[in-house]
């Protein structure tokens, strides 16, 4: 008769035998988890955007880092203190950093949110009333040759708006730059801003959207109307307020640019990449100036970006290579690490 110590150990090999069988039968990232679908479409778009960079030789070495950026990732299996559910959790990996590689804009998008959630708490404790806005601000399309200049005179503008009086209550604020491809080829560069305002804004301080409009049309010193979208933060059916706020940080801080516009004209692309060179797309002020501590990012930090915490359960990490004839990354036993 085994002994209570030999039935323990007996167990444990027989789930590790049926689970090390189960797994042989999982050839890729996803068929560990499906969440992780964005892995294999991120890297397919940079490997489409590396192309384009290795055909000049301007950009060969934007290229060659893209190349290796992200080849190898290793995966710790996290169990959910609240659900009890264990899924894959990044714990190595090596990324370019390159502006627009479309695996790093993703991951850095969610090292930005992850950082503004955790903020969240202590945001909603130090201001308990504030309320959000999000504000979108547009300029005319100018020509792909002209959009430094451009993204010069808006951030110029930002400045003139931030001292009218008008903006005097915002508290606290968030805005991003984000660069579009127009159908005939130009550049449609736009502002996202999250505002935190106090209650007042919906009251004496309150600035309806037309005179928005006329706001920005002076401080870009425009001859035309620009367009203007102005709404309130508010809770959509069956979501509550802090939902509500997490979709609008999320807008806030997307992509600076779609890959799609930058795959669908290479020349298109090749200059925006000239023209946008160490320009800051993302700015912060007042209480919320170092929530999302521009400037600070590590390899580590966009692997942690989800916000996940460094512990797993076990040390054993599971390693998945990038395979570029079949756009997915498989299992890969001989890149397997233990800590």
């Amino acid at each position: 008769m085994l002994s209570v110590e030999s039935n323990k150990i007996w167990g444990f090999l027989m789930a590790k035998s049926i689970n090390d069988s189960r797994q042989n039968h999982l050839l890729y990232l996803t068929d560990y988890n499906t969440h992780d679908k964005p892995w294999d479409a991120h890297r397919c778009q940079s490997d489409d955007v590396g192309q384009i960079y290795a055909g000049v030789l301007e950009f060969e070495r934007y290229a060659q880092r893209m190349a290796e950026c992200s080849g190898v990732l290793r995966f710790g299996w996290q169990t959910a203190p609240d659900t009890g559910e264990s899924r894959l959790r990044l714990r190595e990996a090596h990324f370019c950093r390159v502006r627009h590689c479309p695996v790093c804009q993703w991951r850095r998008t969610l090292m930005w949110q992850a950082r503004f959630y955790q903020a969240m708490p202590r945001l909603a404790a130090e201001h308990p009333k504030a309320r959000w806005i999000f504000l979108t601000l547009t300029v005319k399309n100018c020509q792909i040759s002209e959009l430094r200049d451009t993204l010069k005179h808006m951030n110029a503008s930002w400045q003139r708006l931030k001292d009218r009086k008008e903006f005097k209550p915002v508290s606290g604020w968030i805005r991003s730059t984000e660069v579009t491809r127009g159908k005939d080829g130009t550049a449609h560069p736009h502002f996202h801003a999250l505002l935190m305002v106090p209650p007042s804004w919906f009251t004496r301080h309150y600035i309806k959207q037309a005179r928005w409009v006329e706001l920005w049309r002076e401080c870009l010193r425009a001859d035309y109307a620009p367009n203007v979208d102005v709404r309130a933060v508010k809770a959509k059916k069956n979501q509550d307020e802090a939902d509500a706020l997490r979709a609008a940080v999320a807008e806030t801080l997307k992509y600076s640019t779609k890959p799609a516009d930058m795959t669908s004209d290479s020349a298109w692309f090749l200059e925006l990449t000239r023209q946008t060179h160490k320009m800051r797309f993302l700015a912060s002020g007042g209480t919320l100036k170092d929530v999302l501590k521009l400037g600070d990012e590590t390899n580590e930090d966009l692997i942690l970006a989800d916000g996940a915490p460094a512990a797993v359960d076990e040390p054993h990490l599971l390693g998945f290579n990038w395979h570029d004839s079949e756009r997915r990354y498989k299992r890969a036993p001989n890149a397997d690490k233990t800590l």
